[in-house]
């Protein structure tokens, strides 16, 4: 009996998603709920489940294709038998059909069949646009796909990896198709990739890429004895070296709507503050010098987190999202508190969940749990929505300060710049000392100027003195 596995709605209500990378192939035998595929939503990579318990008969779509929801991409064979030329519900192929199936053919919504994250409706096929390859190599049927690794690579195929092995090769600066892999159907793991990392061999040019020489690979090298001047060395440069392009998805994609609809939709105003963070640094110092706190990890932006939580309870119509369709202002009585993170993704903003609840060493795990996940590619879209007010820490980029555009449903973005050695008027007196500078975003539909000050000053106020935290709660 066959079963076709079309695309589901990932919960995030999206309408397409892409195939990372498959981690099996035609011919294996998968149990319920194993994980067979990595998929790339707008917000995370997120593990695939099996819906069956079977062998997979065909890969409908091969990896690096973006493919809408309600589009099937694996038939798997579970056993029993069917009618000649008929098919079992949630079967776009009938028992005895050949492999090659036309995927172009979502199944009926009435036919799918429920799994662990659920379908959402099918997408109406007119009007949206032709699912996307990254390369030539990546159009081939998954069916023909060679299961060698070295092989792949020569077809154009991305080698086969998971999220967090590719990105410890990007930490590690390796190209992942100078190595083999030693995993199922030669599936390449964190393992084969530290030991290529240990092996003293130059790492290869990217596939595809330009040779150190700057002359492309079609490219013929020019003869040493030929003078050529430098017009005419650029004129004979392949058109396509001197510029890249690459669609517009997923993650970016997303992010720029947010973006522009938050920019053109809530009333922005930014103010700025800045001031003497000595005793918070001299506080942070004293903590790392404590054997109970040695171990914790609390940084600034930890401390930058508590003191907005605790300004929070004091302004709480900075904690707020503007529904215009019910023409009602939601006041949140709790703090998931954003934390944009830059990754190889782009921009991600996973939230700390009652954040307000939280001490310094609960709110430094939490950041260091999600930045982890963030590097690695492993945050989750429930991470990653339900967030009621942001923080941006732009400091670790050398910034000082700037204008932070509010993420869309909530009121408020704080930045915070970083931590500068500057004079500054102490007791009277100039003294060199650790200044920051704060930047507040907020919606001015939601906050008025008095409060958005409000709130700004009372978190400077616990980061200028942490002591008076005591007269404040």
């Amino acid at each position: 009996m066959i079963k076709v596995f079309a695309l589901p709605d990932l919960g995030e209500g999206l309408t397409e998603s892409e195939i990372v990378a498959w981690l099996v192939a035609p011919g294996d035998e998968v149990t319920l709920n194993q994980h067979i595929a990595d998929v790339e939503t707008a917000k995370a990579v997120v593990e695939l489940p099996s819906p069956f318990a079977g062998v997979v008969r065909v890969l409908h779509q091969p990896a690096g294709v973006v493919v809408h929801v309600g589009e099937p991409i694996v038939s798997f064979d579970i056993g029993g038998s069917a009618e000649p030329g008929s098919a079992e519900p949630g079967s776009a192929l009938p028992a005895d059909a050949d492999a090659d199936v036309q995927a172009d053919a979502p199944a009926p919504a009435e036919q799918r069949e429920a799994n662990l994250v659920g379908y959402g409706p099918a997408v109406e096929r007119s009007g949206h646009p032709q699912r996307r390859a990254r390369s030539g190599g990546a159009a081939l049927a998954a069916e023909t796909r060679p299961t060698d690794p070295v092989a792949a690579v020569s077809a154009g195929e991305r080698p086969r990896s998971t999220p967090p092995v590719r990105a410890l090769a990007r930490d590690l600066g390796i190209d992942l198709a100078t190595v083999t892999g030693t995993g199922r159907d030669g599936l390449i793991t964190r393992d084969d990739v530290r030991a290529h990392s240990t092996q003293s061999v130059p790492a290869t040019a990217p596939h595809g890429a330009a040779e150190p020489s700057g002359v492309p690979p079609t490219a013929s090298a020019t003869p040493a004895s030929t003078s050529i001047g430098p017009a005419a060395a650029v004129a004979g440069l392949d058109a396509a070296a001197r510029e890249t392009r690459s669609p517009i998805k997923s993650l970016r994609k997303l992010t720029a709507a947010a973006m522009v609809q938050s920019a053109f939709t809530a009333p922005h105003v930014t103010e700025f503050l800045t001031i003497d963070v000595t005793p918070t640094v001299e506080l942070l110092d004293s903590l790392r010098a404590d054997r109970n706190f040695t171990d914790a990890g609390i940084g600034i932006l930890a401390v930058v987190a508590k003191a907005l939580c605790l300004a929070v309870g004091r302004t709480p119509s900075v904690n707020t999202r503007w529904d215009e369709p019910a023409g009602e202002i939601v006041q949140f009585n709790y703090v998931n508190l954003g934390i944009a993170a830059a990754t190889p993704r782009g921009l991600l903003v996973p939230n700390i969940v009652d954040a307000e609840r939280l001490d310094l060493r609960g709110l430094a795990d939490a950041l260091a749990e999600l930045t982890t996940a963030a590097r690695a590619g492993t945050t989750t879209p429930a991470a990653l929505s339900g967030g009621t007010i942001t923080i941006t820490n732009i400091g670790v980029f050398g910034i000082d300060a700037g204008t932070p555009i509010i993420n869309p449903g909530e009121a408020a973005i704080l930045a915070m710049g970083a931590i500068r050695s500057q004079p500054w008027e102490y007791r009277g007196q100039v003294a060199l000392r650790k200044v920051l500078t704060l930047s507040l975003s907020f919606d001015h539909r939601l906050v008025d100027g008095e409060q958005g000050s409000r709130f700004l000053a009372d978190i400077g106020t616990i980061l200028a003195n942490p002591a008076r935290v005591l007269t404040m709660i």
